[in-house]
């Protein structure tokens, strides 16, 4: 492998019944829920990792190196090469690059990604075990120009994503554990681009993987995106959320077209709301809101609310609404 560097929205017009009916549809069936894999859990405090492995591990908790003493050693153990990597969607961090198996990857705040360079070396490399770049494969979702390698000290090579140096961590057991995330204020879980992984990157629109739903439609902030079954889509956009139904259920602002991730293009546009003026966005032409129940990123509690409140498909479709 070779180390490698490196439209607007649809707006709703006033052009008539048979241009809305163009961009439309009435194809707005419900669908059923289906089955994905629950990806997170918000990381412990924990200690830095020290890149001179012969420092004292006499401070703070474990080896000094954010794993348990037990797994010190003067050089790392064998690891399991990086397969084919993948993105999975975090509730705290948004999307986060995991490898072939599903175990969350890292990157070092005192490493250099131009050019790649790792400085966790010894005791640093069991507790942050680096990644093989031999059989690493970009997924989908994943750039496969920004995958590359990097010779560390003992002449291995190590996978880079953006240059930076790729790890696993030592206490992440299960697919999805992000333990390694903020640890000593240095190591932060990877972004499919190589960045650190933040809510704060994501689309204005965007899909996540929830353990109960299924793929699920969620805003710039990770929050859960919600349709109204009052509201109408067809023969023109209504939404029947009004006065205090719009302090609990906020409309979803409008939404550039280029600034959404897997939400099916047909019918994504805004509409001017006539009791305030707002644009407010439509998937597959349905207004979509937020809930004010939902107190952090990944929450579906407006989920069934009134038997009228329902996330929302990529298709725009309700999310786990009873059949009609």
């Amino acid at each position: 492998m070779k180390t490698s560097w490196r439209s607007a929205s649809l707006v709703a017009t006033a052009a008539g019944v048979m241009v809305f009916a163009t961009a439309c549809g009435s194809n707005n069936a419900t669908t059923p829920s289906s089955a994905a894999q629950n990806v997170g859990a918000t990381a412990p405090a924990g200690i830095g990792s020290i890149t001179n492995p012969s420092a004292s591990a006499s401070t703070g908790a474990g080896n000094g190196y954010g794993a348990d003493g037990n797994q010190a050693s003067s050089s790392p153990a064998a690891v399991a090469p990086a397969g084919k990597l993948t993105v999975a969607s975090n509730p705290d961090l948004g999307n986060v690059l995991t490898d072939g198996s599903g175990l969350t990857l890292y990157r070092f705040d005192a490493d250099t990604a131009n050019p790649p360079k790792s400085n966790c070396n010894g005791d640093c490399a069991t507790a942050w075990p680096p990644v093989p770049a031999d059989d690493a494969a970009a997924g989908a979702g994943i750039d496969k120009a920004l995958l590359g390698e990097v010779t560390r000290a003992d002449g291995t090579k190590q996978l880079t994503v953006g240059g930076w140096p790729v790890y696993r961590y030592a206490k992440d057991v299960n697919a999805g554990d992000v333990n390694g995330q903020g640890v000593g204020g240095k190591w932060f879980a990877l972004a499919p681009t190589g960045k650190k992984a933040t809510l704060a990157s994501l689309p204005g629109l965007s899909v996540r993987k929830d353990a109960k739903l299924g793929d699920i439609i969620v805003d710039k902030n990770g929050m859960t995106v919600y349709r109204f079954i009052k509201d109408k889509a067809w023969p023109k956009v209504v939404s029947n959320c009004t006065g205090a139904c719009l302090v609990k259920w906020p409309a979803v602002a409008e939404v550039a077209s280029s600034d959404t991730k897997g939400v099916v293009k047909k019918g994504l546009m805004g509409f001017t709301r006539p009791d305030n003026g707002q644009k407010q966005q439509t998937v597959n032409c349905w207004p979509i809101y937020t809930f004010s129940g939902d107190a952090k990123a990944g929450d579906t509690n407006g989920q069934g609310v009134g038997g009228t409140w329902y996330a929302v498909s990529p298709e725009g479709k309700l999310v786990g609404a009873p059949s009609n």
